[in-house]
């Protein structure tokens, strides 16, 4: 008996080596889990509903990574804009420039007409200091994209297929319509 026992231990260690095997693979099996098991496509229809809701998550995911981009444009523009106040006994900006041993004087010139402008070389990073109506909106919108692109990262990690090819699928939407209004981030 024990004889038997041991030979069941290696059918069921190797059965076990084989389905982990097996994961590795893509699969098209339309009852694949979503998320958790109350998200399980019982039917064609629920598996393609399974299929568009992904394709809307990834163009979803694209959509604010443009939307992003074009609010940290808006922010940056706001803050080139503000109005800066020269204060009594300090030195006017233009004057600053002109002493400052890395600024250097050149003539600029465009359809006939001279400028003398002053070329100032920036020698460290400027950091934007914190602004309360503009880095809590920041830190969400980071907050969103990330979460979404996470659940993204689960579906593909179900290994099927059709929802590997729903998530390209959206991406490739997302990025036709508003592709042009971000450039491809670092972050992901």
């Amino acid at each position: 008996m024990a004889h038997s026992h041991d030979g069941m231990d290696m059918d069921s260690s190797s059965s076990s080596s084989h389905d982990s095997m097996h994961m590795s693979v893509f699969n098209n099996d339309m009852m694949t889990a979503l998320y958790s098991e109350a998200w399980t496509p019982s039917t064609v229809g629920a598996y393609a509903g399974t299929i568009i809701f992904l394709i809307f998550l990834s163009a979803l995911f694209r959509v604010l990574l443009a939307a992003k981009a074009v609010v940290e444009a808006r922010w940056l523009d706001a803050e080139m804009k503000r109005r800066y106040v020269v204060v009594q006994g300090k030195l006017p900006v233009s004057e600053q420039i002109s002493r400052d041993d890395l600024s250097k004087r050149m003539t600029l010139t465009e359809n006939g007409v001279e400028e003398d402008v002053f070329v100032v070389q920036r020698t460290r990073q400027i950091y934007r200091p914190f602004r309360l109506s503009v880095d809590p909106l920041r830190a969400a919108f980071d907050t969103v994209i990330t979460g979404v692109g996470y659940l993204l990262m689960l579906a593909v990690m179900t290994v099927n297929v059709g929802y590997f090819l729903a998530v390209l699928g959206g991406t490739f939407l997302g990025s036709l319509l508003v592709g042009r209004f971000y450039s491809a981030p670092s972050e992901h």
